[in-house]
C-alpha cells in the first residue's frame, strides 16, 4: 500500500525547500536542499536578524506540534533525515 502521510510530507518539505531560495534571489544565506526552519535557527545561531526574526515566528507556528521546531529541522537536516535511507549511509 501507498504511504500517502510520507507523500505529503517530503512534498511538503520540497515545496518549503523551494520557498526557503525562492524569497531571497541572490542570497548566500539561502541553501536549496533546506527548509526555512532550519535556515531561520541556523541564521539565528549566527546572531543575524533574518533567524532572530523568524525563528521565534515559525517556532510559535509550529508550536503545536513540539517545542523548538526550528532546532529539530536543523538537527534533522545536519544527520541528513530528508534524504533517502542510502544516501545518509554514505556521508562522511
Amino acid at each position: 500500500m501507498y504511504n500517502w502521510k510520507q507523500w505529503f510530507l517530503q512534498l511538503g518539505v520540497a515545496f518549503d525547500q523551494f520557498v526557503n531560495v525562492a524569497i531571497t534571489p541572490g542570497s548566500a544565506g539561502a541553501w536549496a536542499d533546506e527548509t526555512l526552519s532550519s535556515r531561520a535557527y541556523r541564521m539565528y545561531k549566527k546572531g543575524k536578524l533574518w533567524g532572530r526574526f523568524w525563528m521565534p515566528v515559525i517556532d510559535w507556528l509550529f508550536r503545536p506540534f513540539g517545542k523548538e521546531h526550528c532546532k529539530h529541522s536543523y538537527l534533522a537536516e545536519s544527520k541528513r533525515l530528508q534524504s533517502p535511507p542510502e544516501a545518509r549511509d554514505n556521508v562522511k
